[in-house]
Formats: structure tokens, C-alpha cells, sequence
């Protein structure tokens, strides 16, 4: 049954990805190729609910070896599965979102040449992640980590005709190698002084690591190592400064925005990092380097989110925001709340993106708001969900986003780590901005004066019309297995925060998986000494700063862009003058940096290597050089080949002669 939930999805890839395209023939239509994809992923829906099941009310648990793959000088190379309530949960989340997609992709993909194509990709990564989350090794987990990255690469480059796609596709390939490297050096680190890649036998042996150092240095070996692992969570998770490829890869169609870039492979870092809570609570330097990290990322890229007006981008930079906020609760040792926020953000996010493409559809494929508004009487279904996932990302007492978010506020407020006061001031302004910045794409896209007619790019870029309507034609709701998607992903965007909140923060639900060293890291135990459930919590919350920091944003949004927009329009024209707004949308400079430092450096670097290196050393010394050698001393020996006996004989004489001279010298 366990091997039945990643080879559902990976059997429908292989037959649509085949039969389905030019390779094979198409010999699959586009029903078929929709119907066995999503059918595996159905199957892996339903088997993953039963394995849930089993595991939170029966208390099952999994680890065991499935195949050996091989075995290298001791090196056991292994696939296996780790089923505990960790694993059953991701696998949940996974594979309904990935169906909630596959249904809507449907819709969405519709009148796109490479439908068959996109759907075996979709499926293909959720094999990909499902062996991720499932494995009971570090091997395997790499190699989950590594498929989800191709799969990635394959889904941001679809539109691979386009400049800008293949830019974006091969960026996130290159920021995810940075991160990769130092994941691996973890990896690497812990096989050496463990012996073993399987966790249950790593965090066995770690007690007696704590105090190691690593050879040359004054570094613990569990600080190094934790934080190697970490640089890997930050390329995959897009964490300062490694999170520059994420804004791009919204090049991809929309419903792997939903798929990987908000609701399932981005959140593998921070699944990682739980995952490994033995091995960080050993280290308080890796949690405050994770703590300080998350909070960079959970303010500065929230920032971002206000000046954007492609829709995608200003979700995607709320993905990164978020994603900082599970960071930082992970360097509050709050692992369970990181996962908790994790959940909760996969539901809510995964509406929003896909809430966000029906929009684009229902504009014929317009994505600037700036040429919306107006939206909600057009399309009432979008608009109602997409308020409601708004309402939960932005902490909405009552809603999902409203437990996990003030769950992470309240830890890191408890948390005792030198970077903490940083992390609690960058958490709570987060929450102003965020509430600023999707509640201005809320505004101006679903209420306020219509402005789809007065596109100017309405005849050529994002705005061609592929649903054949003319490009004054009013928006239109989309069709059911576009809203159905929508419908389903707003349940849990509301009611699974309230459902999961004391199983999973105070009850037995990660007894044995997460670990927390109470006396060190108090953040959990305060928690649950200020929560006693999940209505007094909501009911505080309308009392606490987040809540209010949170209306501000809606206030204040709605004055900027329904009431006064000539505030922003001045602030802007402010910005600009100061430079402030050009800082915003360079990204900080780390793109610039990255570019011109690192890509320039890299490529400068190349050029001497095939300088001196290829042409002058390898061509001309090595190459060219040895010739030429043997062409000189070949000129030279030639007038010895004279054919003349005498001459012959005169050398071999004068030879003797030298030896002889040679011999005698020796003896004396």
C-alpha cells in the first residue's frame, strides 16, 4: 500500500509523458492523458487518507528498507519509508493539493499545445515529493529533493520558446545547485561521523557527537553541520539571500505556482529542518542563524509583495514572506508550529494561486492589476474564495492562517536566543505589510472601477486573447473544474487551523518525531500555558497587536486604493525621488549582485581558465608543445642517421669511452 502512494502518480507521469506526446506516438488524447493522471493522483489521495488515518487513531508507525539499491565499501545505499504522523500529514497535504490542481489544470491548460506534456510533469513531481517526504534516509531524501528540483526546472521552463521562461528555469536551476552544495557537505558530514544515512540511526549516535569538533577548526561539528543542511532549506525554501529564483518562476503557468512554489516544494526545506529537530536543538548557533535568516526573509521580501503588479508576483513574494515565518519558528525550536503554519499555508496559498489564474483567465489572460478592478460582480465564486484565503493569510481570527500565524508571533516572542528581538519586530511588522499588500491586490482587482478595456498590451505579451473573446468583452466566471478547486481549497483554508491546533502543538500528535529540549528552548511550553484551545485563542486574538496590525493593513490599503490613490501615486513619486523605490524593485540589489559579481565574476573566471589554461597550457604547452619538442630534437638526431658505417662505429666507441670514464670516476 506505502508503494502504491508514490507509484500511482510516477505510472500515470510515464503513460501521459510517453503516449500522451510526440515521443510516443500520441497515442493517448487529451481525455486519457488527464483521466490516468489524475486518477493516480487520486489513488495516492486515498491511500495517503488511510495511512493518516492508521496513524493518528491506531498509532501506526513504518521504518523499514523497501530495496537496496547498493553497496559501496560499506556504504549501505537504501530506499525506504518512515511513516509517522509527520510523514502522513505532508502526504496528505500533497496529494490533495496536487489533485486540486490536476482538476484545475484541466480548465486552465485547456488550449495549450503542451497539455499532455504538463500534466505528466505534475504528476512526475508528485512522485518526486511523495518519495521525499516518505524516505527514512538521508540518501533518499536527496534524491527527493533533487527530483522535485528537475521537475521544478521542466515546469518553470514549459513556455520553453520564451526568453524569459528559459532565463527563469535555468536561475532557479542555478540559486537550488548554491543551496545543494552545502546540503550535501551536511550530508556528507554526518555520514562520516555517523556511519550511516538511515535518521533513526544518525539521531542515535548523536549524543555522542555533541561535543566534537570539526578537525582544524573551533566549530562544533553539529553547529556545521546543521547549518550546511540549512543552506540547503534556504535554496530550496528561498530564503535570504537564496530566494531570487522564486519571483521569476511565476514564467510558469499557473497551476504549478500553486503546486510547487507555494504549497508543497518550497515547504521541503522546512520539512527537512523538522525533521532533523534532534540534531538542532543540539546546536543554539544554527538555530539563531535559521531564527535570523527566517526573519529577514519573512520582512524584506514582504515588502517586495507592495510594489508588484503582476498578480503571481505579488503572491509569490507573500509565498517567500510566509515561508520566512515558518523559518523563524523553526529557530524558536516551535518545529510543530512550523509544520502547523506549513499546512495551513499550503491550503490557503494554493487558493490564492489558483484564485489569482482564474482571474487571469476570466481577463483573457491579462495579469497587471492595474488593468482590473471591478472583478467581484463578473466573477462571483473567484472573488468569494479568494477573499476567504486572503482573510486567512493575513491571520484572520477564526481562519487557518489566524492559529498557525499567532502560534509563530507568540513563540518567537518566548524564544531566548540572542536574535530573537530582531525575529519578533520583523514577525509583527510582517503582519501589517501583509494584510497592506493582499488586501491592495484584493481591491484593486476584485472591487473599484473596471479598467479591462483600457489595456494597452491588450494585443500582444500576457493579454493575448486565448479564449477568443474580443478584448472589450466583459470577464467571465470560470468554468466548474476551475471553481471546484477553489471551493474545496477554502474549507480547510478556514476550518483546518481551528481542527488541527491542539492535536498538533499540544497533544501526542509528534510525540516521537519532533524533539524540543524544554529547558533550553521554553517557546512550546509557554505556548501551552497561554493556549487552552481553539475559540478562547480566537477570542484573544481580536485583543492581541497582530490582530490590529492586521486591520491597519486592511485600513490603510483601502484608503490607498478605493478612497485616496493619490497617496500612493505621491509616495511612489516620493520613493522615486529618493531612490527608495528603485532599491525596492532592484530587489535589494541581490539579483544586480548575482549577475554582475557572481555570473560576470564567474564567466571572467572561465575566460582566463581557457586562456591560459586551454589554449596557452593544454594547446600550446601540452598539446602543440609536445610536438614541436619532439620536432626539434627529431631535426637534430636526424644528422646522426648519416648510413655510414664508420660513423656509426666512431659513436659507439666515444660511448664506450664516456661509460668507461664514467665507471672510474665512481670508483675513486
Amino acid at each position: 500500500m506505502l508503494l502504491a502512494v508514490p507509484l500511482a502518480p510516477l505510472a500515470g507521469s510515464v503513460l501521459a509523458g510517453i503516449f500522451g506526446t510526440a515521443f510516443g506516438g500520441n497515442k493517448f488524447g487529451r481525455g486519457v492523458s488527464h483521466s490516468l493522471t489524475i486518477l493516480g493522483v487520486l489513488l495516492s489521495f486515498v491511500l495517503s487518507a488511510l495511512v493518516f488515518q492508521s496513524v493518528v487513531y491506531d498509532g501506526a508507525r513504518f521504518d523499514a528498507t523497501i530495496y537496496e539499491w547498493m553497496e559501496i565499501g560499506g556504504v549501505k545505499m537504501e530506499i525506504g519509508f518512515l511513516i509517522d504522523s509527520i510523514t502522513a500529514m505532508m502526504m496528505c497535504v500533497v496529494t490533495f493539493v496536487s489533485l486540486m490542481v490536476h482538476i484545475y489544470t484541466i480548465g486552465y491548460m485547456s488550449e495549450d499545445e503542451g497539455y499532455n506534456r504538463f500534466f505528466s510533469y505534475i504528476s512526475l513531481f508528485t512522485f518526486s515529493m511523495l518519495m521525499l517526504v516518505m524516505s527514512n534516509n538521508l540518501l533518499q531524501l536527496f534524491f527527493g529533493w533533487e527530483a522535485v528540483g528537475l521537475v521544478s526546472y521542466l515546469l518553470i521552463g514549459f513556455y520553453f520558446k520564451k526568453p524569459t521562461a528559459t532565463f527563469a528555469n535555468m536561475k532557479a536551476f542555478l540559486v537550488n545547485r548554491v543551496g545543494d552544495f552545502g546540503f550535501i557537505i551536511g550530508i556528507g558530514l554526518i555520514y562520516a561521523y555517523t556511519g550511516t544515512f538511515n535518521y533513526s540511526e544518525i539521531f542515535a549516535k548523536l549524543p555522542e557527537l555533541q561535543a566534537t569538533m570539526l578537525p582544524g577548526t573551533g566549530w562544533l561539528l553539529l553547529t556545521v553541520t546543521g547549518i550546511c543542511l540549512f543552506i540547503g532549506a534556504m535554496g530550496k525554501s528561498a530564503q535570504f539571500p537564496l530566494h531570487a529564483w522564486l519571483p521569476d518562476s511565476m514564467e510558469g503557468p499557473t497551476p504549478i505556482s500553486a503546486l510547487i512554489h507555494a504549497a508543497t516544494m518550497v515547504t521541503a526545506g522546512i520539512f527537512m529542518v523538522s525533521r532533523m529537530s534532534p540534531l538542532y536543538e543540539l546546536s543554539d548557533t544554527a538555530l539563531n542563524f535559521i531564527l535570523v535568516i527566517g526573519a529577514i526573509t519573512a520582512l524584506f521580501m514582504g515588502i517586495l509583495g507592495i510594489i508588484q503588479n503582476d498578480i503571481k508576483r505579488v503572491i509569490a513574494y507573500s509565498t517567500l514572506s510566509q515561508l520566512g515565518y515558518m523559518t523563524v519558528a523553526l529557530g524558536a525550536s516551535a518545529y510543530s508550529v512550523a509544520v502547523f503554519h506549513l499546512m495551513t499555508h499550503a491550503f490557503f496559498k494554493a487558493l490564492l494561486f489558483l484564485g489569482a489564474g482564474s482571474v487571469i483567465m476570466g481577463m483573457h489572460h491579462n495579469q497587471d492589476i492595474r488593468w482590473m478592478g471591478g472583478v467581484r460582480k463578473y466573477m462571483p465564486i473567484t472573488w468569494i474564495t479568494f477573499l476567504l484565503g486572503n482573510l486567512a493569510l493575513i491571520g484572520t481570527p477564526f481562519f487557518s492562517g489566524f492559529y498557525s500565524k499567532d502560534a509563530i508571533i507568540e513563540a518567537v516572542h518566548a524564544s531566548t536566543l540572542p536574535g530573537a528581538g530582531f525575529a519578533y519586530f520583523a514577525v509583527l511588522a510582517g503582519v501589517f505589510i501583509t494584510a497592506f499588500y493582499s488586501f491592495r491586490l484584493y481591491w484593486i482587482v476584485f472591487h473599484g472601477q473596471e479598467r479591462y478595456d483600457q489595456n494597452p498590451d491588450a494585443h500582444h505579451g500576457h493579454a493575448h486573447d486565448d479564449h477568443h473573446h474580443g478584448h472589450d468583452a466583459k470577464p467571465h466566471e470560470s468554468p466548474w473544474v476551475v471553481t471546484l478547486p477553489l471551493v474545496l481549497l477554502a474549507i480547510p483554508s478556514v476550518v483546518i487551523g481551528a481542527i488541527a491546533l491542539m492535536p498538533m502543538l499540544f497533544g501526542d500528535f509528534f510525540n516521537g518525531v519532533i524533539f524540543v529540549d524544554g529547558s533550553k528552548h521554553p517557546a512550546m511550553a509557554e505556548l501551552a500555558q497561554a493556549i487552552h484551545g481553539w475559540v478562547p485563542m480566537a477570542l484573544h486574538g481580536f485583543s492581541a497587536p497582530p490582530f490590529w496590525l492586521a486591520l491597519a493593513g486592511v485600513v490603510v490599503s483601502y484608503v490607498f486604493y478605493m478612497v485616496k490613490p493619490e497617496i500612493p501615486a505621491a509616495i511612489m513619486a516620493f520613493s522615486k525621488k529618493i531612490g527608495l523605490y528603485q532599491v525596492l524593485e532592484g530587489k535589494y540589489g541581490v539579483d544586480w549582485v548575482y549577475e554582475n559579481i557572481f555570473a560576470r565574476g564567474a564567466r571572467a573566471f572561465g575566460t582566463v581558465f581557457w586562456r591560459v589554461g586551454d589554449q596557452a597550457l593544454i594547446d600550446g604547452a601540452v598539446v602543440n608543445g609536445s610536438w614541436k619538442v619532439v620536432g626539434k630534437i627529431a631535426s637534430v638526431v636526424r644528422w646522426f642517421q648519416s648510413g655510414y658505417i664508420y660513423h656509426y662505429a666512431l659513436v659507439m666507441i666515444l660511448g664506450v669511452f664516456l661509460l668507461m670514464t664514467y665507471f672510474v670516476w665512481l670508483n675513486k
